[in-house]
């Protein structure tokens, strides 16, 4: 029983044998572990003295980021009209506009830029619903609850990868429909290798940068406020790293802006002309917008850049 306890969860580990029991008999919890105190957070992860119950600070390292923060150069801002060669950048208000899931996303690409655009780690859970009963029991005891989904919507971006591919679209033929299926399989197969998952349940938490900073392998009934505890534990930890790469892509020229109806993107400016600004955000992408479709606060800041450059 011991073993079983002792595998339930592991961080940056591979795979135990333990994981896949079955329903076991479980010793009575204390109210501690049910839970965690105010935090949420496991004991053995609490810092202790002052600030206890908010984590440990763990460094992440030793994980490459991928292709996730490619930072542009520092630059002047160009404050010019070269033959508009941004003509065709999608409109931020659209990019702004889209609509954001409640629950999990499905594709990668834009978890990922969710993640990067609103500060928030991203949570991977990699599952088999179809053949997985402790993907089920995780799902049943913790995802599917009200308490977790309230949490998970402020705190996390969550992207769900289902090896257990049903393509159903009365759209579709039966060969589109297989070759749709083919598809994804292959994503589910590439994104699997890409993360070294080699079993189901597994969740990946990502930094907003794209660093890899926790793996929690396996799945045991009974648990879900452990598993909710690691998770949480994580995002602690992801937030306060997420806090330093923040600064350091400030001294770039990257700030915060505010659309007339409030909503962020954290963006620099690399172009301007006759109102019409080009924005790139930390991951690459590029989008356009009109100062009079920003915050005052932003108008202001462009006004104050102006009157450096002696523009009208």
């Amino acid at each position: 029983m011991k073993c079983v306890w002792a595998a339930l969860w592991v961080w940056g580990a591979g795979l135990t044998g333990c994981g896949w029991l079955g329903p076991q008999p479980q010793p009575e919890k204390t109210d501690e572990q049910k839970a965690f105190g105010d935090s949420g957070i496991p004991p053995q992860m609490r810092a202790s003295g002052a600030g206890a119950g908010e984590g440990t600070a763990v460094t992440p390292g030793g994980n490459k980021p991928g292709n996730v923060a490619n930072f542009t150069p520092k630059e002047d801002i160009v404050f010019t009209n070269p033959d508009d060669p941004d003509a065709q950048l999608p409109e931020l208000a659209d990019l702004l506009a889209a609509p954001k899931s409640k629950s999990w996303e499905a594709s990668e690409t834009l978890a990922r830029s969710r993640s990067a655009r609103e500060g928030k780690p991203l949570l991977i859970w990699f599952t088999n619903s179809q053949s997985s009963p402790m993907c089920k029991a995780l799902n049943e005891e913790l995802f599917s609850t009200g308490d977790f989904e309230k949490w998970a919507v402020e705190k996390l971006v969550r992207l769900r990868v289902d090896a257990a591919v049903r393509v159903k679209d009365s759209n579709l033929s039966v060969d589109e429909a297989r070759s749709r299926e083919i598809d994804v399989k292959n994503y589910v197969a590439a994104l699997k290798k890409r993360y070294k998952v080699l079993g189901h349940p597994t969740l990946i938490l990502l930094n907003p940068s794209g660093e890899v900073i926790g793996r929690y392998v396996g799945y045991q009934r009974g648990t879900a406020d452990v598993s909710w505890g690691l998770i949480k534990h994580g995002e602690t930890v992801s937030t306060r790293a997420y806090t330093t790469w923040r600064a350091g892509l400030e001294a770039k020229g990257y700030r915060e802006w505010l659309d007339r109806r409030g909503r962020k993107v954290f963006a620099r400016l690399v172009s301007y002309d006759k109102g019409e600004l080009i924005l790139i955000e930390p991951d690459g992408a590029r989008a356009r917008t009109h100062e009079n479709q920003l915050s005052d606060a932003d108008r202001t800041w462009l006004a104050e850049q102006k009157r450096l450059r002696d523009l009208p």
